[in-house]
């Protein structure tokens, strides 16, 4: 691969560090992997594809993908809104990466800000259904993907002080599932990467909080990017072994930490390290969701709507920029911690409905999201409890109750039960895919007729069209 000799030392050693993952993650097979972080893995798939279909009525992204399939040349890749409607696996891809993210019930990483699954399966899921590759070829490129684009996460953690973890991370993700998935040697997988590197996006971060719905299909832009970085790479056509960090570090500023490339490969799992959702926000809200959750269960009618003058919030940094009184978008109102907390006063939860768009006008929502006062959370606990929340409502006589939450529930301290999610996934699918729940839980359970059967046959028999 072509390459600079000169340069930083540390641009050095992440080009040494990209070389020993590839080599690391291409000779990697299923049978490496212990059977119970396939199992996580197998949940990772069914959830995001749960997250896709969870996504389908949205009107801006049934436009999009209606779109994509206008000018359908050939059908090899499903689209997850209901039924098996087919396209090119490119644009199959494009649509399910638009919609991964739409509701905001995807997985994510909790190292570090990425939502590693996400950035994967649209690519995988198109590529393993259009050359009919075995199921347990899918877990493993899962798993081993996940690894290498959170080690990328790991080793520019600071790039999503200023840009969206989505925009600066999903073509990684994309292209090194490709890659998995074709078998592609260590060099040409590395290519493969450092091309996908100089194709991410500078989505920035704050367009979460404003509810720009561009934010919303660069899981998509990563997805189609990150498949054609695969393409050119086996087409000979490659970047450099420095391009990592020379984007990341050099044209993002994001600070660079080499050994995370390889620190422990092998060892902990980064699939294992992750957070699932039941709420229908962004993770880092959670943790005040839950709060709310409490006082609503400890207090009953005493904290009723009406009854609320004040609430007050001490939260983590990343929560106290989320402030926004009125949101425009549902994806405003999915990062906004007033409207959050508010909606969970007014409706005791926060699923899909609390953030939709007949909520944003909400009148009582809208009342609460103006009394919400935010402030630091002041010693901020190490991680896992680095994301907490403490909520105090003032009520009308003056009465003041509260409570708090370290760490919301999904992560690797707090796991959901498997069952959970999966009946998460069920009330989600079961309207448009009712045999989903059943193949998903045969592929947890490792089942060897599922595993070794082409994935298209098992996309066949989720969508009722086998």
């Amino acid at each position: 691969m072509l390459d600079l000799q000169d340069g930083p030392e540390e641009r050095q050693a992440v080009a040494t560090g990209l070389e020993q993952l590839t080599e690391w993650a291409t000779g990697i097979s299923f049978d490496d992997i212990p059977p119970d972080v396939s199992a996580s893995a197998a949940l990772v798939l069914f959830d995001d594809i749960g997250a896709m279909v969870a996504a389908r009525a949205e009107p801006e992204l049934a436009r999009l993908q209606d779109g994509l399939l206008t000018h359908r040349a050939v059908e090899e890749a499903t689209v997850f809104r209901g039924g098996r409607t087919r396209t090119d696996r490119y644009s199959a891809a494009i649509a399910n990466g638009a919609a991964s993210d739409w509701c905001e019930l995807d997985e994510g990483y909790r190292v570090t800000s990425c939502h590693a699954g996400i950035y994967i399966l649209p690519a995988l899921l198109a590529e393993a259904e259009a050359t009919a590759l075995p199921a347990n070829q899918v877990i493993r490129s899962l798993v081993v993907a996940y690894e290498v684009v959170t080690r990328f996460a790991r080793t520019f953690p600071t790039i999503t002080q200023t840009f969206h973890p989505h925009a600066a991370y999903s073509a990684i993700g994309a292209a090194a599932a490709t890659g998995l998935a074709r078998g592609l040697s260590s060099e040409t997988l590395r290519a493969a990467l450092t091309n996908a590197t100089t194709c991410v996006a500078p989505g920035p971060s704050s367009h979460t909080g404003a509810g720009a719905l561009v934010r919303n299909v660069w899981p998509a832009l990563g997805a189609g990017n990150g498949m054609r970085a695969a393409d050119w790479a086996d087409c000979g056509i490659t970047g450099l072994a420095g391009s990592p960090y020379d984007v990341f570090a050099t044209g993002f500023g994001a600070d660079c930490k080499p050994t995370e490339m390889t620190q422990g490969l092998g060892g902990i799992w980064a699939i294992t390290q992750n957070f699932q959702k039941l709420h229908a926000c962004c993770q880092f809200l959670h943790s005040s969701v839950e709060t709310m959750l409490d006082l609503r269960q400890k207090f009953g009618d005493a904290v009723s709507p009406e009854n609320i003058a004040r609430i007050t919030i001490e939260t983590h940094p990343r929560a106290q920029k989320l402030d926004g009184t009125r949101p425009e978008t549902t994806l405003g109102a999915k990062f906004s911690l007033p409207h959050a907390a508010a909606a969970v006063a007014v409706l005791g939860h926060a699923g899909a409905d609390s953030f939709a768009a007949h909520r944003l006008d909400d009148p009582d929502i809208n009342a609460l999201r103006h009394k919400v006062e935010i402030l630091p959370f002041e010693a901020l606990p190490d991680w896992p409890n680095d994301r907490p929340s403490r909520i105090g409502l003032t009520l009308q006589d003056g009465t003041k109750v509260e409570s708090e939450c370290l760490s919301a529930r999904g992560g690797p301290d707090r796991p959901f039960a498997r069952e959970e999610i999966l009946e998460k996934i069920d009330g989600i699918c079961d309207p448009v895919y009712p045999a989903l729940g059943g193949v998903a839980r045969q592929a947890i359970a490792l089942d060897a007729g599922l595993l070794n059967q082409p994935w298209d046959k098992a996309v066949a028999e989720i969508t009722g069209s086998g």
